[in-house]
């Protein structure tokens, strides 16, 4: 080689594939901002680290996709195979295989991108009407009799409530008003139940509540049926749907929003402990003020009694001292008297505390736990077989329509290996290609011999 063609050599610039991939990967991450695409789930993969990994395809083309840990916490439902998806996705490229792949920033169904603009234009439009007004919210009771919970009664969120409520203000009575969650009813027969706790008025305040889901979960807060019967109640309502990330038309139009549950039954009651230490310091109060009150007589009377010494003859001394006797038993009776009057007042208050001690509360809600027992117990006996004969019929259904019975009639599924694709055309194999066949019983490998 001459000297001239080695100094061309010398001056080539020779990439490595580690640099070639390097900067392949920097191009395309600078080259494109974040991106929507729309697709369908193949290959899905859920590994021990909490990735997920999968194709986003169409009719034809697909490309590799990664969602990390971090990102699948915050999804709002469950990826699955062949789902149909809406991804927020940043170009990249991944270098120890020479894949071109995208990374998934955020990802929801395809139909839940309409599903908020069109609850979005409902939002506006009662909002314009006035019904999220601040000025025509009402304030809730500060220590309300009884408290009505709208709820499913099977769900978390009324245990999350009546264990707050029980803790913190065992004096109120909670009525329990039964309604589903969610489904294509729920809104309907929610607004029945409002107006019927509404006719009943039996409560100082209501809570609607239910645990977290998804927007389609939550729809049946977001119907403007529902924001309409809210806005029209006279008796306050407290809502609480969902987490604290999650904001329904009912959260918008209650008169106040909570983000939990539990945080809704704080709102709405005092702090039992709290009023306690409240009488605790009025009585003391009270027993000060008397015992000022007795030492300013006291007072007084010796003032009186010092004067009366000091004046002069002995018959106006004695007359000054009969008066003062007199006036001293007066001021005896008036203390003795008004002595008593608090003291009954006293005692009117005690009575009323003790009325209203949470260890009554308890042994009241004992016994109707006691006599509620096997109520319980019976009933879920009852589900349970109930349940078991629903198990049995739908065994059968799924016995019926299950493609292995298909097969006990003589079908036949056959794969092409290694990779196990599904064979539907002869064209799909060659001769010596090696398949499987399931069959009714059992599964068989054989070659093609003629394709």
């Amino acid at each position: 080689m001459t000297q001239q063609n080695l100094a061309f050599a010398d001056s080539r610039d020779i990439y490595s594939v580690s640099r070639l991939t390097t900067e392949v990967r920097y191009a395309l991450e600078r080259g494109f901002p974040l991106l929507w695409v729309q697709g369908e789930i193949g290959n899905l993969s859920m590994p021990a680290s909490g990735h997920i990994y999968f194709n986003l395809k169409d009719a034809v083309a697909q490309v590799r996709c990664a969602l990390f840990r971090g990102v699948r916490a915050r999804l709002r439902f469950r990826p699955a195979e062949g789902a149909q998806v809406l991804a927020r996705v940043r170009i990249s490229f991944y270098e120890p295989r020479g894949d071109f792949q995208l990374i998934v920033e955020q990802m929801e169904p395809a139909g839940e991108g309409a599903l908020r603009q069109a609850l979005e234009a409902l939002k506006q439009k009662l909002a314009a009407e006035g019904l999220f007004d601040p000025a025509r919210k009402k304030a809730l009771p500060p220590y309300p009799a009884a408290i009505g919970v709208l709820s499913s009664p099977s769900g978390a969120a009324i245990h999350d409530v009546l264990t707050v409520l029980k803790r913190r203000f065992p004096a109120a009575r909670v009525i329990l008003y039964p309604i589903p969650v969610q489904g294509a009813e729920a809104a309907r027969e929610i607004v029945a139940m409002l107006r019927l706790a509404e006719r009943r008025r039996e409560c100082g305040l209501f809570i609607l509540t239910r645990g977290g889901g998804s927007l389609e979960d939550l729809m049946a807060f977001n119907d403007e049926g529902l924001a309409r019967a809210i806005a029209a109640l006279e008796t306050p309502l407290v809502s609480a749907v969902g987490h604290e990330i999650d904001f329904t038309l009912a959260d918008l139009v209650a008169d106040r929003r909570a983000p939990t549950p539990s945080a809704a039954a704080e709102l709405v009651t005092p702090d039992g402990e709290a009023l306690q230490r409240q009488i605790d310091a009025l009585r003391h109060r009270l027993h000060g003020r008397f015992s000022h009150l007795l030492r300013l007589l006291n007072h007084r009377l010796a003032g009186g009694l010092k004067r009366l010494e000091l004046s002069h003859p002995r018959r106006r001394i004695q007359q000054q001292q009969q008066r003062l006797d007199e006036l001293s038993l007066r001021i005896g009776r008036a203390i003795q008297s008004k002595i008593e009057r608090q003291n009954v007042r006293l005692q009117g208050l005690s009575s009323r505390l003790t009325a209203h001690h949470p260890g009554l509360r308890l042994k009241t809600l004992d016994s109707q736990l006691t006599k509620l027992g096997p109520r319980l117990r019976r009933a879920m006996a009852k589900l349970l077989a109930t349940k078991r004969q629903s198990l049995g019929a739908a065994a059968r259904q799924l016995q019926a329509i299950s493609p292995l019975a298909t097969l006990d009639r003589g079908y036949a599924i056959a794969w092409k290996l290694p990779e196990r694709e599904l064979l539907r055309d002869a064209a799909q194999v060659n001769r010596d290609d090696q398949i499987e066949v399931r069959l009714g019983q059992g599964v068989v490998r054989a070659k093609v011999v003629e394709p």
